[in-house]
């Protein structure tokens, strides 16, 4: 790899709208517009980062500036396409918002827009990270989006859409760009692995997407790194290792430590994971989740789960990570062993129809990961199910008082 090595995300940018995963109906939109010969004058291109935002607006590009007319069906290989491609095309300006944010920058940028383009049928602006413009150059903008030219067209890129003014988004066709779904990313994956001789498995690949979180790009990204790492051979333990996560095998065993209210296995998993970024595992917890939630029918179930989840998203970014594993993990129990109000209005309605009954069956057991009996928590008694001693639940001495104190209330520990 010398110095004129290409990363992964670059080589296998799409050249083509159809080659474009993740983002179907845009595609079809856009495709659909060109053959009706209905292409509007501004459109806002909207979504996380590296979901194809600035890929699209290239081939829409490359689409509207075919030689004979506007096709879907543009040679990339052919000129102007190529200049446009490779981003060194004089009509079709790339403008970084962050750095080109200034009244002055807009005004130019208007006085150029009269000017017919030199080699295309339409002069192109793409407006990267949009939302940094200052108001003075939002307003400087406005006429011109509202009127442009004939021969321009305008394409707004933007990671924070409610950072653009309303009067610039309702002149321009939305597009709203998804986070591409882990089987999507996993499915290109595996085909960039298949051409560029990269030996991956099949959990590596799906570690992979899950840390790209919907980005295609951070997907490419991730995986030209550790074909580095692993010297072209990545396994899933290469993956986590770098990254600081942990497993899907041990994601897993979180989730069963909670179901079977395993307290104790909870204490050991954490110990396990002290070099690992908490928040990142957390956050794969909560899409295992958000999987889990797709498959449920019983209403109690869903009810345990939602409850599990939304005390997973609320522990990712405390600043100690370790501590608010563990508590948060301790709390998602407390959340299964409650009782939903579905149970309680069974047990009455049981009891309506059969007043002899004077006890509520107790829970069956659970062993822990020690083969132990877990005390369960008794419907007739107000003691909460016993925690694991505050010593063994992280250094939280490393806290400021008043949140040590926090912690005590919330999660009921006794010094």
């Amino acid at each position: 790899m010398g110095e004129n090595y290409q990363v992964i995300a670059r080589r296998w940018r799409p050249q083509r709208l159809s080659e474009l995963v993740g983002q179907e109906p845009i595609v079809q939109t856009l495709e659909n517009a060109i053959r009706l010969n209905k292409i509007a004058h501004a459109f806002l291109f909207i979504g996380p980062r590296g979901t194809g935002k600035t890929s699209t607006a290239r081939l829409l590009a490359m689409a509207l500036n075919a030689p004979e007319h506007p096709t879907i069906d543009a040679d990339p290989n052919g000129e102007p396409c190529r200049s446009i491609f490779e981003g060194h095309c004089m009509d079709v300006i790339e403008i970084d918002g962050a750095s080109n944010n200034s009244v002055e920058q807009v005004r130019n940028l208007r006085e150029e827009c009269q000017y017919v383009p030199t080699l295309c049928r339409f002069k192109i602006y793409i407006v990267d990270e949009v939302h940094m413009l200052s108001q003075a150059a939002f307003n400087a903008l406005l006429k011109t989006l509202e009127e442009p030219p004939a021969h321009v067209k305008f394409i707004l890129a933007t990671t924070e859409a409610y950072k653009v003014p309303q009067t610039i988004a309702s002149r321009c066709q939305r597009f709203e760009f998804k986070p591409i779904d882990e089987e999507i990313i996993v499915k290109k994956l595996q085909q960039i692995a298949q051409a560029e001789q990269i030996h991956a498995d099949s959990l590596a690949l799906q570690a992979i997407a899950r840390i790209a979180d919907g980005g295609m790009r951070d997907a490419q990204s991730i995986l030209d790194q550790l074909t580095s790492f692993g010297n072209n051979y990545i396994t899933e333990t290469d993956v986590v290792k770098a990254y600081g996560l942990v497993s899907s095998q041990d994601l897993n065993e979180i989730l069963m430590c909670v179901e079977h209210m395993d307290y104790r296995g909870i204490v050991r998993l954490t110990e396990q994971f002290k070099h690992c970024n908490f928040s990142g595992i957390l956050s794969d917890v909560a899409k295992m989740l958000q999987k889990k939630l797709t498959s449920l029918e019983n209403p109690t179930e869903i009810a345990k789960t939602l409850k599990f989840l939304d005390i997973i998203t609320a522990a990712k970014d405390f600043p100690d990570g370790s501590v608010m594993f563990q508590l948060a993990l301790f709390r998602a129990i407390e959340a299964f062993e409650q009782r939903s109000i579905d149970q309680v209005l069974t047990l009455l309605k049981n009891f309506q129809s059969n007043p002899d009954l004077d006890e509520i069956p107790p829970t069956p057991k659970q062993k822990d990961s020690l083969g132990e009996d877990i005390v369960e928590h008794c419907p007739h008694h107000s003691t909460p199910t016993p925690m694991p001693p505050f010593k063994e639940m992280g250094n939280l001495s490393q806290l400021p008082q008043n949140t040590q104190e926090k912690l005590k209330n919330l999660f009921h520990i006794e010094n």
